[in-house]
């Protein structure tokens, strides 16, 4: 292959490089795997209505979010075990989000500390995504910690109160090497399963449900955060949960399927946020993730109501492929299809994109 282009380049690249176990895990979605090509599937099925002749000049892609000035609407969304793609792990990642100014939402589930990456020389803007623990204690020492070494914000994922059933990954007999460790998680109290009786419920019997998390959680870290903390929900994608998110004082919402790892026959991302969108009514902002991996993308996203976006597959790709120059040039490449769809759209600056830039009514 010549030098990459594009975010299918580097996917390629990644699937030459890495093992079909790893590749299993990295790229593996529920079941029949449904919900994971709709969401490939769904951005490009949408048309964008070209204009011409409008003013372009002083054009750029420079929004505020959450407080915080950005160059661009692309994160780095929050995946685990990057130490599984590259050596370099976390810390390629966090180089690469510093060198293109885009914040990175690093998992509970890393393999690098976050007091490591925020005390490099050029530390990204770090935000921290993490999951309701089975003591509340725990979860609010995560969040403090986090708070502690200066992530901008928290990420509470809140749509996988169990994994997925992903077949492709079982097939493969994917299991992380020793040296692959969860850090933040570590003494932490794990779910208490035990085993269902013969015959009996698999799940619903094993007792693991009983420490799953509710709104009420969701208002005892609110009220146990420090004023003024960010903390938004990831993994909302039905408008009544926007709506409950908005009265438990929730700060922003990702509007995710879990890249279609949970459960299958979800829609997809770009079918669910208009009406998350209606819901909460510009009066929180809104990230997607979930299948993006043109500018195009990005561009009907933000139509459909999102502030910005999440690479999750994307970023691990070209990690893979490259380390931190790679995933540097991916964000770079991305940005650049953002700002070519832009000016072809008519749009001067990321307030001028509305649904009036895609041809057709978007999804309801």
């Amino acid at each position: 292959m010549t030098a990459p282009l594009c975010a299918q380049d580097y996917a390629e690249l990644a699937r030459a490089r890495l093992d079909p176990a790893t590749w299993a895990w990295l790229e593996s979605g529920g079941a029949d795997e449904c919900t994971t090509r709709a969401n490939l599937d769904a951005w490009p099925a949408l048309r964008l209505r070209g204009r011409v002749l409008r003013p372009l000049a002083g054009a750029h892609t420079r929004l505020e979010l959450g407080g915080q000035a950005l160059a661009h609407p692309i994160l780095i969304a929050p995946t685990a075990w990057h130490g599984l793609v590259h050596a370099d792990g976390e810390t390629a990642t966090a180089l690469a989000a510093a060198a293109t100014g885009t914040p990175y939402v690093l998992s509970a589930q890393s393999g690098t500390a976050i007091e490591a990456l925020a005390t490099l020389p050029e530390p990204p803007l770090l935000w921290f995504q993490f999951y309701a623990q089975v003591r509340r204690e725990d979860t609010l020492a995560l969040a403090a910690r986090a708070l502690r070494a200066g992530a901008r914000a928290l990420v509470l994922t809140v749509d996988a109160p169990v994994n997925g059933v992903r077949n492709a990954e079982q097939r493969s007999g994917f299991r992380p090497p020793a040296h692959i460790r969860s850090v933040h998680l570590e003494g932490l109290s794990p779910p208490a399963a035990r085993p269902a009786p013969a015959g009996g419920s698999p799940l619903f019997g094993s007792g693991l449900l009983e420490s799953a998390p509710t709104w009420d959680d969701v208002t005892w870290l609110r009220e146990h955060l420090p004023a003024g903390t960010p903390l938004w929900l990831k993994g909302v994608l039905d408008p009544e949960d926007a709506r409950l998110a908005l009265a438990h004082g929730i700060d922003g919402l990702i509007v995710s399927n879990h890249g279609g790892r949970c459960l299958d026959t979800l829609p997809s991302t770009c079918e669910a946020l208009p009406a998350v969108a209606r819901a909460v009514a510009g009066r929180i902002p809104l990230l997607a993730d979930g299948g993006i991996r043109r500018g195009t993308d990005i561009l009907k996203a933000l139509a459909l109501g999102a502030r910005g976006v999440l690479i999750g597959r994307p970023a691990l790709h070209a990690l893979a492929a490259g380390g931190a120059p790679a995933l540097a040039h991916l964000i770079q490449v991305l940005r650049g299809e953002l700002e070519v769809a832009m000016a072809l759209t008519g749009c001067r600056t990321l307030a001028d994109i509305g649904p009036s830039v895609l041809a057709a009514p978007p999804p309801r």
